[in-house]
């Protein structure tokens, strides 16, 4: 989304466009889902197998899983996602749309157009946001991720986990991930400075349609300026809500990256890399370009 315009005093047609940005999220929630599952798939799994030569790496995961479990396999823990992705992407885009028309009105209110540190600061914001609401979705589809055995699985679904999950811990065992998605999403400072940036590039450089432009700085931002600088983080948060040796708060997260540097080294933090990397670009392409479609045809985007 390229920086918002300029916003004038609170009117219906401000008040819709709050409203249009996180119904505009929830299409690009499916399409990211509807894509990037089976990546998800693999990349927890490489992620968080603690026996040494499970796989190979991530085209004998593939084999593995489809051997084991047919399709089927690569779609373990949709639902959550489904529901989660909907909701995150809701929440996340559309606070970013708002907080982006705030600071444009409130702190830019000289600039005719949001500058790059405005859309920076908008996109960790609305990360920050939406980790209160991803935390628990992303514990329940993590430990689905995870059930290798058909036979002897111990959650049924998503709602299952939460309630015994819950059952054990309470809330505080619901929220396990929430500091690690917190440290996660701080780096939405390079996915939203990058994606402004690449849009920016195309518009003046090249003569695609808005689509177009949304798609390709969509994919490009979020592989190569999000999914490269975060990674680390996620395969820390990954092994901090499929293990119970941890207990989510900063010092476990710290803990789990030794333990991760102890046994395996730098390498350690790229697990499930290629699958995650692979993913990243069809899926954040199809969502952002979704997401800025339906806001720009509502009509709720200057």
């Amino acid at each position: 989304m390229s920086g918002t315009t300029k916003s004038s005093d609170s009117s219906p047609n401000e008040a819709y466009s709050r409203v249009m940005g996180f119904v505009s999220g929830m299409f690009s929630g499916i399409a990211k889902n509807a894509v990037g599952h089976p990546f998800d798939t693999i990349k927890v799994r490489l992620q968080t197998s603690q026996e040494s030569g499970r796989f190979k790496g991530p085209l004998d995961c593939v084999y593995q899983t489809f051997r084991q479990q047919g399709i089927r396999g690569f779609y373990l823990g949709f639902t959550p996602p489904l529901v989660g992705w909907v909701m995150m992407d809701s929440v996340m885009l559309g606070c970013l749309h708002n907080y982006r028309m705030l600071l444009q009105k409130y702190v830019y209110r000289d600039d005719p157009k949001l500058p790059l540190s405005g859309c920076i600061l908008s996109g960790v914001m609305a990360g920050w946001s939406v980790s209160f609401i991803a935390a628990p979705v992303e514990l329940a589809k993590a430990k689905l991720q995870v059930q290798y055995d058909a036979k002897t699985t111990k959650y049924t679904g998503p709602i299952d986990v939460i309630k015994k999950v819950y059952g054990l811990q309470g809330i505080r065992g619901i929220y396990k991930g929430l500091i690690s998605t917190l440290i996660f999403r701080t780096h939405f400072v390079y996915w939203w400075g990058s994606y402004e940036l690449l849009t920016r590039w195309f518009k003046k450089n090249t003569h695609l349609s808005d689509t177009a432009i949304n798609f390709w700085s969509g994919g490009f931002s979020a592989s190569f300026g999000f999914w490269t600088t975060a990674y680390p983080s996620d395969v820390i948060k990954q092994v901090i809500l499929c293990n119970d040796k941890y207990d989510g708060s900063f010092k476990s997260w710290r803990m789990a990256a030794y333990d991760i540097y102890r046994s395996k080294g730098v390498k350690g933090f790229f697990k499930g890399f290629v699958p995650s990397f692979l993913r990243s670009f069809p899926a954040n392409a199809a969502a952002l370009a979704a997401f800025e479609f339906v806001l720009r045809t509502s009509g709720a985007k200057p």
